[in-house]
């Protein structure tokens, strides 16, 4: 009998993915959950924070100043998806020390910095992100970055 149940490593990234359509960013969709013990902690999806207007609503203000993708991260109504997950767990009593990020897409610098410091132990990830300096970070921080796909 051949077992047709998909991995522990599969079955968070579809998670993931489904996390990932609660997004409100008019660019990307992008979903993120935090794992530990084959257990979720927290999710979080890109979007603006709670009580602001989303993108859907009032437009991308990176596409209205044509901001590149990978850069000035600071000029954005949203929050990363890797930052919600942090946040969600913070604000629910949660430590993420040693568990594993699952997302849609590699963690850009500002998020690398933030997994680094929460002490995440490993990164999986489906889709490349136009931030190089990410890649060294958590190269530094010897945080495994394994694409998944």
């Amino acid at each position: 009998m051949t077992d047709t149940r998909p991995s522990w490593d599969e079955y968070f990234m579809s998670i993931t993915e489904l996390v990932a359509q609660r997004s409100t960013c008019l660019r990307r969709k992008v979903g993120a959950i935090l794992v530990r013990d084959k257990r979720i902690i927290a999710t979080g999806y890109n979007g603006a924070p709670a009580k602001v207007s989303h993108c859907l609503d009032v437009g991308c203000l990176r596409e209205q100043r044509g901001i590149p993708s990978g850069e000035r991260h600071e000029l954005c109504r949203g929050l990363h998806a890797e930052q919600n997950a942090i946040i969600q767990a913070a604000l629910h009593g949660f430590s993420i020390a040693g568990s594993t990020l699952y997302c849609t897409n590699m963690p850009c610098s500002i998020c690398s910095k933030m997994l680094i410091n929460a002490r995440i132990e490993k990164i999986y990830y489906k889709e490349g992100y136009a931030d190089t300096l990410s890649t060294l970070l958590m190269e530094e921080a010897r945080i495994p970055l394994l694409h998944f796909g």
